[in-house]
């Protein structure tokens, strides 16, 4: 399997400038937190209209949103324009074709949260109708929804499959950090890489931090 260096994504992004940072050290990919159950880096849908304003029209803008409705994920995308549609939880009400429909020319990244062996039949029951999946450590099971922000990582090897097994680039976030985000491409091999947490010092995003995790990214060609 031919592999490529990963494109990185720097999530739980907060402010204008702290986008044009992540942008700076080479984020292809940037990740506007909306309403959570939980999970750090939330922001209000005005901010993140503001910031996706911003974004260079070459660098993916990631609204994470964790309605299940699919109308009304359509109005916060239209409200928030971003260019692409994380969605972190499972559509309840509507399906992928009415967002499609709705929104031509918005990606759809469908998130799978990596707990066991069923979320392998997960990731392959929706990749036909999405543009890309993202590989996540949260638990939709939990009384107060896991969604994502945990920090933590989950078992590569199953990662590691379901990159082999979907025919669609595939995303690894969970707990990856500048120490261990080499050993994550070795194993798992994924289309890029999601990062929140592991790039920061106390909720900010910390630029030394940006710079070891690039080095490492970039060691890779």
């Amino acid at each position: 399997m031919e592999f490529i260096k990963p494109k990185v994504k720097i999530c739980c992004i907060s402010s204008v400038e702290e986008a044009t940072l992540a942008i700076q050290y080479g984020a292809s990919a940037i990740g506007l937190v909306s309403e959570m159950p939980s999970g750090p880096g939330v922001i209000s849908d005005e901010l993140a209209f503001k910031i996706a304003a911003t974004i260079p029209a070459n660098i993916a803008s990631f609204l994470l949103t964790s309605k299940q409705n699919a109308l009304d994920i359509i109005e916060q995308q239209r409200y928030v324009g971003a260019n692409t549609l994380q969605i972190v939880d499972r559509l309840t009400h509507g399906n992928y074709k009415d967002l499609r429909e709705a929104l031509p020319g918005i990606n759809l990244v469908q998130v799978i949260h990596v707990n066991n062996d069923e979320c392998i039949t997960e990731a392959l029951k929706v990749a036909p109708d999405v543009d890309a999946i993202l590989l996540d450590s949260g638990n939709q099971n939990l009384p107060v929804k896991l969604l994502g922000g945990t920090g933590r990582a989950h078992d590569w090897s199953i990662s590691r499959r379901i990159v082999e097994l979907v025919n669609k680039p595939v995303f690894l976030a969970g707990g990856l950090n500048p120490e261990n985000v080499s050993g994550a491409v070795e194993q798992v091999r994924p289309h890029g890489l999601d990062i929140c947490s592991g790039v920061r010092t106390d909720n900010k995003l910390d630029e030394r931090k940006l710079e070891a995790f690039f080095q490492q990214v970039n060691s890779f060609r």
